[in-house]
């Protein structure tokens, strides 16, 4: 055979070969790109599939590499990388795809929680036992009505933003679906990737690149459930070693977002009933006396402080037993309380003028049963409540400032965008018509 053939066919079967075979930039897959914010400046962070290197990241037009927060393992085959973004930063972009960052002072912000799709058997009730209600129930994880947190996330993208809080409970899928079950066939369950990309990062990832994150630590991310996946995940401290070791308290930490402070408090660990001798509250009480803020900072914690559930009655006996300790008072500053953990939404405020509470656990999950009570003084926690509303249904709520005077509006939408009602937030008080 001449030479020349040989070359040609030596050619054509690296041409075949190199056809088949998948370059290094086929074979990875950037999985997620995000911002979350944390104690000091933004977060940016990246889950890849099939990659040992994190790639660069382009702030304000200059390359720079990421660090390895997680290198891949059996229940997480996926490379989380992250990089410190300054506060200044004017744009940021990862393998050419831009990623939001804050830009002056928020004033669209919404706020959600408790979003993950129920699955939850009766071999978990010991491991959740402060949501017992729900244990063996199974949510329709594949019928959008029945689980409408992807709908919520492509909603509020049209919203557009400035900023978005998640105040807790991402992974709900803690059970095998049962052959019985139609609706959840086939879904991932556990503390792992697939479980925390089909609970959360699939149907977020419109709202992940549309804007920054505040990301609450709930009681489904203890150390004892999805805590590994939040500390690789979420948890927006920069990992000080890798992976990332899950520790039962995170120390509060106060976020920067312009002339805005959100004070981010873990109460995942935190009783909802238990008795003055029962209550683990030391540690909360410790932190309710270290913290300090500015006037007009927001405390975002999973677990309300004060919060009403029609199975239970009042919670979270540990939190208001914590606040007691100190004589009953939230420190200074603080102008509203976000939480979630309850799956309704429900907002109080109190006769002594004390900064309102807003429950917005209702972002996708399982539904609470409804609240029946009447509000207007009812005691928890020692106090009276002088105003309170409820309402037992999926969505989202939008604050923004009031249009006088001060305070704030916070207007509360269905999942698909629907206009449910308007509340008045001023001087301690909400008025919702």
């Amino acid at each position: 055979m001449p030479s020349r053939w040989i070359t040609l066919l030596a050619l054509s079967i690296a041409s075949l070969v190199g056809g088949l075979a998948p370059t290094t930039s086929q074979a990875q897959k950037l999985e997620a790109a995000y911002v979350i914010l944390g104690a000091q400046a933004p977060v940016a962070r990246v889950v890849i599939t099939g990659a040992t290197q994190c790639p660069t990241i382009t702030i304000d037009n200059t390359p720079q590499p990421m660090s390895i927060r997680a290198e891949a393992d059996a229940d997480f085959p996926v490379l989380v990388c992250e990089a410190r973004v300054p506060n200044r930063a004017a744009s940021a972009s990862v393998e050419g795809q831009a990623l939001p960052l804050p830009n002056g002072t928020p004033d669209a912000i919404v706020a959600f929680g408790d979003t993950g799709c129920r699955l939850k058997g009766i071999d978990t009730f010991l491991r959740g036992a402060d949501d017992r209600e729900d244990a063996g129930k199974f949510q329709d994880c594949d019928d959008p009505s029945r689980w409408p947190f992807a709908q919520l996330s492509k909603t509020l993208v049209g919203a557009k933003p400035a900023l978005v809080i998640h105040v807790g409970d991402y992974l709900y899928r803690e059970s095998r679906c049962p052959a019985t079950e139609a609706g959840c066939q086939g879904s991932p369950h556990g503390d792992n990737w697939p479980t925390w990309k089909a609970d959360f990062f699939a149907p977020a990832e419109p709202l992940l690149r549309a804007a920054p994150w505040i990301v609450t630590r709930g009681n489904h991310e203890s150390c004892e459930r999805a805590g590994k996946g939040y500390f690789r995940l979420l948890n927006p401290a920069l990992a000080g070693q890798t992976p990332p070791r899950c520790t039962d308290l995170i120390p509060h930490y106060t976020v920067a977002a312009g002339a805005r402070r959100f004070i981010v408090m873990d109460t995942s660990s935190a009783e909802d009933q238990c008795s003055p001798r029962t209550c683990d509250n030391a540690k909360y009480t410790a932190e309710f006396a270290s913290m300090e803020a500015e006037p007009g900072t927001w405390l975002i914690s999973h677990r309300p402080v004060w919060g009403f559930n029609q199975a239970w009655g009042t919670i979270t006996d540990a939190l208001q037993q914590a606040l007691q300790a100190r004589r009953g008072t939230l420190p200074e500053g603080i102008e509203l309380v976000l939480s979630g953990h309850i799956h309704l939404w429900e907002v109080l405020s109190f006769a002594d003028q004390r900064p309102p509470q807003f429950v917005l656990g209702n972002g996708g999950t399982l539904l609470s049963e409804p609240l029946t009570i009447q509000f207007t003084g009812q005691q928890i926690g020692g106090l009276e409540v002088k105003r309170g509303r409820s309402y037992h249904g999926w969505g989202y709520t939008q604050f923004a400032p009031g249009d006088t005077g001060g305070g704030w509006t916070a207007t509360v939408y269905d999942f698909t965008g629907g206009l449910l009602f308007g509340c008045r937030v001023k001087a301690a008080d909400v008025d919702c018509r």
